[in-house]
Order: C-alpha cells, then sequence, then structure tokens
C-alpha cells in the first residue's frame, strides 16, 4: 500500500480531525525511528498513519480496537507486519508482550504525540515550533500533566535501545516537520 492509498482510508474511516491529525503526527515519529533504526521508512510510516484506523469504527471499543484495521487491511493486501504491528500496540488485544522493535516502535511513538501536543497547547504560542524536548522530558515526571498519556508506553523507546531523552527530540523534531499539516 502506498501512501495516497493510506490517506484515502484514513479519510474514509476517521472523520474526526483531531484523530486524523494524531494519525499524521504518528505517521512522521514512526518514519523518523524507521529512519534512525535503517528500516523501511514506507512500511513504518503507513503503520503509524494507519494505527487508529477503526477508532470510530468500533466506538472506542479497546476490546474491539486493531481487529476492524486488520481486518480493512487484510482485504486490501497489506503487509502482514504492518497489520501486527497494529494489533500489537493496543495493550488489551494483543497484551504487552511485545518483542519486535516495530511493535515497540509503534507504541511509544503513537504515545509521545500526545505529550507533545499537550506541550505545545499550553505554550503562549501553542505551537509545536516553540517546544523543546527538555520540557517534555519535564513533564514525563508530572503525573497531573497529560494525565492520559502513559508514560510506560512511551519508555517502550528503550526496549529498543533508544535513550528516553533521545526518543522524546526524535519525536519534537518529527512533529515540528509536519507542524502546518498538525496545525500546530
Amino acid at each position: 500500500m502506498n501512501r495516497e492509498t493510506a490517506i484515502e482510508l484514513l479519510h474514509k474511516y476517521i472523520k474526526n480531525e483531531n484523530t486524523r491529525r494524531h494519525c499524521l503526527a504518528t505517521e512522521a515519529v514512526m518514519r523518523h525511528l524507521a529512519l534512525h533504526f535503517g528500516a523501511d521508512v514506507e512500511m513504518w510510516g503507513i503503520a503509524g498513519l494507519l494505527h487508529d484506523l477503526d477508532l470510530e469504527l468500533v466506538n472506542g471499543d479497546m476490546n474491539k480496537h486493531g481487529l476492524e484495521t486488520a481486518r480493512i487491511l487484510d482485504e486490501s493486501g497489506v503487509d502482514r507486519q504492518i497489520i501486527e504491528t497494529i494489533k500489537a500496540h493496543n495493550d488489551q488485544i494483543y497484551g504487552a508482550e511485545r518483542k519486535e522493535l516495530f511493535h515497540h516502535a509503534l507504541v511509544a511513538g503513537e504515545t509521545v504525540t500526545g505529550l507533545i501536543v499537550a506541550m505545545a497547547l499550553i505554550l503562549p504560542e501553542r505551537k509545536l515550533s516553540a517546544v523543546r524536548p527538555e520540557s517534555v522530558m519535564k513533564r514525563m515526571k508530572e503525573k497531573g500533566f497529560a494525565r492520559s498519556v502513559s508514560r510506560e508506553r512511551i519508555k517502550e523507546c528503550e526496549k529498543i535501545g533508544l535513550p528516553l531523552q533521545d526518543f522524546i527530540a526524535l519525536a519534537v523534531r518529527a512533529m515540528q516537520e509536519i507542524s502546518a499539516q498538525l496545525g500546530l
């Protein structure tokens, strides 16, 4: 599947603009992670872009989230690695027994986007360009800040050999590069 087809699927199944932006942010982070690890940039980007494809279809039911995406992507002939990685990002379906680099990358990558957006929104500029990785690191320690963002899921970056500080810097850069698309 190419990116153009993936974008069409995203727009077909996701109507909420914030969810679309989250998917675009995750795609950007995943592409940067793929470059960092010498992995397939397109494959990792598509996984990031489509990881929440069924969220509206399953009405947020985490016991089903990922399974409908797997069905849709399987019918579209998408690579099994992408499908399994998308299923693996939901702990309730897959469990937290992720072992593959690709799996951990998606979990950490999609989760950190929430923390970075929250950071941008509290700044006077309300822009990603004003976000500094050091500030995000400080906010990681504050349980009350963006409390719905799982710090444990973000820390899965360490399971793939990427120190938290480096991971956050990479994610901030990735999102800053597409800030216009994200409306930040």
